[in-house]
C-alpha cells in the first residue's frame, strides 16, 4: 500500500487512451522544475523498466508517445530498457555545447513505473555517452521514497561496492541495444559531478526560455 500511494502521489500527469499518452493541457512537464532540493531531483518517466517500446515525450503536442523511425513504432530488439527511462524537466542539452537540444535522460533505478510519473530522487552518477557524434548522458538516480528503493546507495562509489556489475550492465545495455546508432561510452561521472551538470543544463534552459 506504501508503494501504490507513492507511486499515485508522484503522478501529475494524465493519459487518456493508448497508444497516445496525452497530459493535462495545463501542466507541461518540460516546465516542472529540475530540482525539488539541493541534492535531489523531478525524474519524470517516459519508459517503464521492462519495456521494449520507444516512449519519448511529444512537446508539439504535450503527449507521450511511441517514436517512429521510418513510419515504424520504434521497438527494442534487444533485452528490454533494465530500468525507468525519462528526463530530467527544466534541463536543456544545449546544441552550441554539443548537446541533443533535449533535457537530459536519467535512469531511475526501482521497480516498473507509469509513462508520467513524476519522482523526486537523487542523483548518483552519470554515463558520459555521446551517440551520433552528440553528447547523450544518463543521470543514474535512485528514488528519495524508501518504499521505492530497491537498491541504496550514497553515491556511485558505493553503488559499485554493493552492487558489484551493475553499473557495467547498464553500460553494455546502451553500447549494443541498437546497431543502427553509433555510440559512445566516455566513462562515468560521480554523485557531485552530477549535481554540478544537473545545476548547468538547468541554467541553459532557463537562458533559452
Amino acid at each position: 500500500m506504501r508503494k501504490t500511494s507513492s507511486v499515485l502521489l508522484g503522478l501529475v500527469l494524465f493519459w487518456s487512451a493508448l497508444p497516445t499518452m496525452s497530459c493535462s493541457s495545463k501542466k507541461q512537464p518540460l516546465n516542472t522544475p529540475a530540482f525539488v532540493s539541493t541534492n535531489t531531483v523531478n525524474c519524470i518517466i517516459e519508459i517503464p523498466a521492462g519495456t521494449n517500446k520507444k516512449i519519448e515525450f511529444n512537446k508539439s503536442t504535450n503527449t507521450f508517445e511511441v517514436d517512429k523511425r521510418n513510419g515504424k513504432q520504434r521497438i527494442k530488439e534487444y533485452l528490454p530498457y533494465p530500468a525507468n527511462y525519462g528526463f530530467v524537466p527544466s534541463t536543456f542539452s544545449d546544441p552550441q555545447k554539443g548537446g541533443d537540444g533535449d533535457p537530459i535522460d536519467v535512469l531511475l533505478l526501482c521497480e516498473s513505473l507509469p509513462t508520467g510519473s513524476v519522482v523526486e530522487a537523487y542523483p548518483i552518477g552519470i554515463l558520459r555517452l555521446v551517440d551520433e557524434g552528440q553528447m547523450d548522458d544518463k543521470v543514474i538516480c535512485i528514488p528519495k521514497d524508501p518504499a521505492l528503493q530497491i537498491m541504496q546507495a550514497k553515491g556511485l562509489e558505493d553503488f559499485n561496492k554493493k552492487h558489484p556489475m551493475a553499473l557495467e550492465i547498464l553500460k553494455l545495455w546502451f553500447q549494443h541495444n541498437d546497431p543502427s546508432e553509433s555510440i559512445t561510452i566516455q566513462g562515468w561521472s560521480n554523485e557531485r559531478e552530477a549535481l554540478a551538470e544537473l545545476k548547468k543544463l538547468a541554467g541553459y534552459f532557463k537562458d533559452a526560455e
